[in-house]
């Protein structure tokens, strides 16, 4: 089984007029995608694996957060939507899933 971790991408567009970001109350988020991380070979439970993992995913600062959103359990032969289309249209998958450690 593979535990597939799903995220949001928020970009903070405040940009002001003498080139400095707005940070704060100033701060313009904008949502911009996400990605799917895999933790392959998953065994127990799923919160618990999805919180060690948490600081291999997740980022915030001023300008940029990446949060998880989501996280499933799925069967070893799954692929990624981006996996998926690669192979579709490329016939092959160059760009695999990006992989998380867990020990």
């Amino acid at each position: 089984m593979k535990l597939v971790i799903l995220t949001q991408v928020w970009e903070n567009y405040a940009w002001r007029e003498d080139g400095t970001l707005g940070v704060g109350d100033e701060a313009y988020w904008k949502a911009k995608g996400g990605s799917e991380y895999v933790v392959k070979n998953f065994r127990g439970d799923a919160t618990a694996v999805v919180m060690a993992v948490r600081d291999q995913v997740e980022c915030n600062n001023d300008a940029y957060r990446e949060s998880i959103v989501d996280w499933s359990i799925v069967d070893d032969s799954y692929l990624t939507e981006f996996e998926r289309d690669q192979l579709e249209y490329e016939g092959q998958i160059m760009f695999p899933a990006k992989e998380l450690d867990f020990a």
